[in-house]
């Protein structure tokens, strides 16, 4: 049986924990070799490294160190994708970090951090991407697949946490800009914009929103990895050619209400 990314290479940043590591499992299960991008290999929730657990599943995986703030970084990391398989066909920006202050709380360190990380993290990993994806041959309509990740608070006000939402307000903005700009050149480039996604860490604190989350959602639970896992695989497949410069909002209908 034909899996939905067989003979696909694609870069996952930030795929050691939380949703990018679900996104990279779900990618090597549908037949993508990985190359992951992250500041760590071990997951924030625990458990196996990414990309040991891909090989051990019999899947084609690689770890490379990657500050996405870095241009050099990046430019590696791609580099190291390329290098080892010919070429690029999908290339996910996960890699996010945040704040957790307003605007008068929020320091210039901290949204240096936040924009360092979340938007031009973001802009590095599409341009060096592109870059790749334009000296391709075609397959299948496309040169190369680009999805980035956005949040519900880059559409509504973020009033917690004023940097974040800025730039996953740019998250949004720049994938319509990149569609746009290089269709002609065979490359897709969508965003999906999550809701309340539930990942189990236990080192970390109990989630302040989680209840607040869980009155605003209309879906009966909230959202886990594996929603996002599968809107990924289904854009970095042939089956969504046709789409691009897309927001494709997974988040149990929260944005409705």
């Amino acid at each position: 049986m034909t899996r939905l990314l067989d003979g696909k290479v694609a870069v996952i940043t930030g795929a050691s924990s939380g949703l990018g590591r679900a996104m990279a499992v779900n990618f090597a299960a549908e037949g993508a070799s990985m190359v992951i991008g992250d500041v760590r290999e071990e997951p924030l929730e625990g458990g196996e490294r990414t990309h040991e657990l891909i090989r051990r599943g019999g899947g084609d995986a690689l770890f490379v160190r990657t500050d996405v703030a870095a241009w050099k970084d990046i430019d590696a990391l791609i580099s190291a994708a390329v290098a080892r398989h010919g070429r690029l066909d999908v290339m996910v920006n996960n890699a996010a970090t945040a704040s957790g202050t307003g605007l008068l709380d929020t320091t210039a360190e901290q949204w240096e951090q936040v924009m360092g990380v979340n938007l031009t993290g973001m802009f590095y990993g599409c341009k060096r991407a592109a870059q790749q994806m334009v000296t391709q041959e075609p397959r299948a309509e496309v040169r190369g697949r680009i999805i980035n990740l956005g949040s519900q608070m880059g559409i509504v006000n973020s009033p917690s946490d004023t940097p974040y939402g800025v730039s996953k307000a740019g998250a949004i903005y720049l994938t319509r800009q990149i569609a746009a700009d290089y269709a002609e050149q065979l490359l897709v480039c969508n965003c999906i914009t999550p809701g309340k996604i539930v990942i189990e860490r236990p080192s970390f604190p109990p989630d302040p929103e989680i209840e607040n989350a869980r009155r605003r959602t209309p879906w009966p639970r909230l959202g886990r990895p594996q929603d996002i896992a599968n809107a990924a695989v289904f854009l970095a497949s042939d089956r969504a050619t046709y789409i691009t410069g897309s927001n494709l909002v997974v988040d149990g209908g929260w944005l409705s209400r």
